[in-house]
């Protein structure tokens, strides 16, 4: 069922199917998006208090592929939702011939696979984009003020990827500027007041609202597990490098990683598999993995409403029969953190050199104040903070060996989404993941007495994405909320 806000229940008078239409223009006579009939009889004319809807990209791709959902009425569906849904949550980019662009491009599909069993597993699923990813025919704004035409590149090749397996751009989503930290109009389909995190803001919340059943991000920090928590969805960063960053303007060229958003994981194993270099497929796993607790100053970064939620959690996997190591690990957090962010400010200095140097003034104040920091960052710095990378990954590597853990397991954030739209939130709970490169995945665990979202993210080893995910699929069952 659809629910947005601001709607009306009709039923079509000649086949009886229910449904939402949402743009009421006074007369009652209507095209219905899902039947095409007029439809003349309005059933419950009261506002829908939520945007929110059920789109798990798995269940989505299927039936697209199979037939068992028409590809033109669902996106004649889709378009009634996101005319109605996105004023709401201002979660893409503004464009204006998006749906003439999009038709092309479903005839085109149709044209191609007219038979169900030549289908390619992303047959017709539209996708967002985070507006860093170059996308052929699109500009890039990368949330900026600088000119379009001085940004955009050649397309992507993760987006290449999934177009080839079938997919629709639905459009550009919104990020903070540069994937930093001044942020965009979007807001959390949960709680329009709240984050929705960031940077990769708009693609968290149109997912989580169903726009989209998948959609790109990427991950400097903790830019994608932190609004997939935020909102409530699975939040996947792969091993640093298992899918290319080609045609994606960086941030910082040592840390960034392009990762996913979907509703579910068997959607996030479907599009990692066509995604990550060199992916294995596995069989179901049969035993449940072992799971370490990281123990001390980082896990005192979390507020006391995400410790009680994450505790929830880990006693529910070990009642369902996980088992559970808890390791003082993370002594240095504070110098990690540390050496993580003056990296991420000497590499973003080379990245925007040349264009800072013309176009300072158009920058925003939080980007400006990175880069110029970068610029007196000095080789030793980037050199520390990159061997640094390794040396956490390596570590944390060596005590996954010494007592058999197969995934950590921590708070996606410091707690649910804070409330105003002027700050993403606090991505401290992503950082020592992202800095030593590990795959993680997180999934709604719980909700806040304001009815937010909180999540568990779990990281393991590098370069084992497909345990990793396939593992979550189990996790998600037991801590679902």
């Amino acid at each position: 069922m659809y629910i947005s806000t601001g709607g009306y229940k009709i039923v079509c008078k000649i086949c009886l199917s229910f449904h939402w239409r949402l743009r009421h223009t006074g007369n009652h006579n209507q095209i219905s998006a899902k039947c095409f009939h007029i439809v003349v009889h309005i059933l419950d004319a009261h506002p829908i208090e939520s945007v929110l809807h059920t789109e798990p990209l798995a269940d989505t791709a299927d039936k697209l592929r199979s037939n068992d959902v028409d590809l033109g009425s669902y996106f004649e569906e889709l378009k009634g939702r996101m005319e109605d849904v996105e004023p709401e949550i201002e979660s893409f980019v503004s464009e204006k011939d998006r749906w003439s662009r999009i038709d092309q491009r479903v005839n085109l599909i149709q044209e191609q696979y007219p038979k169900v069993e030549n289908r390619p597993p992303l047959y017709g699923v539209p996708i967002g984009v985070k507006d860093i990813f170059h996308v052929s025919g699109m500009a890039t704004k990368a949330g900026s003020k600088l000119p379009a035409d001085l940004l955009t590149e050649a397309e992507a090749s993760a987006v290449t990827k999934l177009k080839q397996a079938g997919a629709v751009v639905l459009g550009k989503t919104v990020t903070t500027e540069f994937a930093h930290m001044s942020p965009g109009p979007t807001r959390n389909p949960h709680k329009k007041e709240h984050t929705p995190g960031g940077s990769s803001s708009g693609s968290a919340a149109a997912v989580a609202a169903g726009l989209c059943p998948m959609a790109f991000g990427t991950q400097t920090i903790g830019s994608v597990i932190r609004p997939a928590s935020f909102c409530g969805i699975v939040g996947y960063k792969p091993s640093y490098g298992r899918i290319s960053k080609d045609g994606v303007i960086p941030l910082s060229t040592s840390v960034d990683h392009v990762g996913t958003f979907t509703q579910d994981t068997e959607g996030t194993e479907l599009v990692a598999s066509l995604l990550c270099d060199s992916w294995r497929p596995l069989p179901s796993p049969i035993d449940t993995p072992t799971l370490g607790i990281p123990e001390g100053p980082y896990l005192e970064q979390a507020t006391e409403e995400g410790l009680e939620a994450y505790e929830n959690a880990v006693d529910n996997l070990s009642k369902a029969g996980y088992d559970v190591v808890r390791l003082d690990v993370f002594e240095d957090i504070n110098e990690i953190n540390t050496r993580h962010e003056q990296l991420i400010a000497a590499d973003a200095a080379v990245a925007h050199e040349d264009w800072y140097r013309v176009h300072a003034d158009d920058y925003a104040k939080e980007t400006k104040q990175l880069v110029e920091e970068g610029l007196e960052a000095t080789m030793k710095t980037v050199a520390v903070g990159r061997q640094g990378r390794i040396e956490l990954r390596d570590s944390l590597t060596e005590i996954m060996d010494e007592h058999d853990i197969d995934m950590w397991i921590a708070p996606a954030a410091p707690g649910p989404a804070p409330a105003g739209i002027d700050s993403t939130g606090d991505p401290v709970m992503n950082l020592p993941w992202t800095h030593s490169g590990l795959p993680t995945v997180t999934v709604p665990a719980a909700k806040s007495d304001e009815g937010l979202p909180i999540g568990v993210q779990c990281s393991g080893r590098f370069g084992a994405d497909e345990d990793v995910i396939r593992w979550m699929h189990g996790v998600e069952a037991v801590v679902s909320p």
